[in-house]
């Protein structure tokens, strides 16, 4: 088999991966009874209605199912930014000593943080939703939280953090050159680095989950496309402070429109 055709082979399994874990979304979505936005119908308002201590099985008030959820929103919208990491490696496959079985350990490090903060978010949904924060589709009751949430991630694009996080995950090959390290154990470890940093720098796309709704395949979208904008190498730096201001503009009137309004 030609190095052509295994690239190939190996390029179009990682994009039915990212495909199949959309598919399974708009399945999850459509079974709650939900519509692209994430405005549900009626077996979707019932569901909303229920209290998570009821003495019946509600799925996503189980830990087991509602991280299945998670995992797989993880899968559909994390691996499209992980395109210009494997295309760097892939670069070191041909200048260097890069191997397929270390795009594969890249891949595979990758996606282990980050079910590792899908089981974490999960216990986040859960505290929330048994403390009556959120409700059984992980909407904010409040505008207030929406409001507050949309600020915190807002203001994190200013911060050292989101600074340096971004600055590794918009440059992998310059991650790649300086923790260099080969075969498939080398991809893994590079690739669990490459996805701590990734975590840090987009953690709170994840959590604005809480406001847009975490089934709503609007706010996916949305979130997955910026995500991506931020990682391209010509314009990343360029729309992380203007996407803050925007978040936490959005934020604000969330906070203002309840006292103008009286809602």
């Amino acid at each position: 088999m030609s190095r052509t055709v295994l690239r190939n082979g190996f390029w179009l399994g990682f994009y039915a991966l990212i495909l199949w874990s959309w598919w399974m979304m708009f399945t999850m979505s459509r079974d709650m009874d939900l519509d692209w936005v994430g405005r549900p119908g009626p077996m979707g308002e019932a569901m909303r209605a229920m209290d998570p201590r009821m003495d019946m099985y509600m799925p996503m008030a189980e830990f087991g199912p509602l991280f299945w959820m998670w995992a797989i929103m993880m899968a559909a919208m994390m691996l499209p930014t992980l395109v210009p990491t494997l295309r760097s490696y892939d670069d070191l496959i041909r200048s260097a000593n890069g191997t397929r079985a270390g795009w594969i350990g890249v891949l595979t490090g990758y996606f282990i943080v980050w079910v590792g903060f899908a089981a974490l978010i999960t216990g986040v949904q859960l505290i929330l939703l048994f403390g009556g924060v959120v409700d059984m589709l992980g909407i904010a009751k409040s505008t207030y939280l929406s409001g507050g949430l949309l600020i915190i991630v807002g203001a994190f694009q200013f911060t050292r953090v989101k600074e340096v996080c971004h600055g590794v995950c918009h440059s992998p090959m310059s991650y790649f050159l300086g923790h260099w390290k080969t075969g498939f154990a080398g991809g893994l470890r590079m690739g669990l680095g490459l996805g701590t940093f990734c975590v840090g720098c987009c953690w709170g796309f994840m959590a604005l989950g809480f406001v847009g709704g975490v089934m709503s395949l609007l706010w996916m979208g949305a979130a997955t496309f910026f995500m991506v904008l931020e990682k391209l190498p010509q314009i990343g730096h360029a729309i992380t402070r203007p996407l803050g201001f925007a978040l936490i503009a959005g934020g604000l009137f969330l906070l203002v429109y309840p006292l103008a309004f009286g809602g």
